[in-house]
């Protein structure tokens, strides 16, 4: 098995919205605003509309669960679900909850990617499984994406 570069993503995304305590955890919402990807094979817009459903843990870990659509270069949509977790020191995750520049070799942010299409053209992403490294700033998240072949 080896990883192969698919694409670089950056994500705009909205401020929390801090639903509280749930069954589950604490549950937060952050809307996508929109975003670009670039690699490759795989090049274009990320599309204003998904979101992440999180789940802070009491041990200050994230459960990430997005899904948003993207638009490639050439006009195909792209459906996309990331699930993966962030975590690290407290100091580190209140720093990041602030919105402070943080660099993210401080904490550990990876994705499972999972990719969805009609579209002839990009076909083989129904069947290709991504994982990513993940870092997050005040406005966005930014990852790179890889194919695992």
């Amino acid at each position: 098995m080896n990883l192969e570069i698919l694409a670089t993503f950056e994500v705009g995304l909205d401020p929390v919205l801090d639903l509280g305590h749930s069954p589950w955890g604490h549950r937060r919402v952050i809307t996508v605003t929109g975003g670009t990807f670039e690699g490759p094979r795989l090049a274009g817009t990320v599309l204003p509309g998904g979101a992440d459903w999180q789940i802070l843990h009491a041990d200050g870990m994230a459960t990430i669960d997005t899904r948003y659509t993207l638009r490639t270069h050439d006009g195909a949509y792209l459906y996309l679900t990331t699930n993966g977790v962030r975590h690290g020191p407290p100091e580190v995750l209140q720093r990041l909850a602030a919105g402070e520049e943080v660099d993210p070799a401080a904490y550990y942010f990876r994705l499972f990617c999972r990719f969805e299409t009609g579209d002839e053209r990009y076909r083989w992403l129904n069947r290709t499984l991504a994982v990513a490294s993940a870092a997050r700033t005040a406005g966005a998240v930014h990852y790179r994406a890889f194919t695992l072949t």
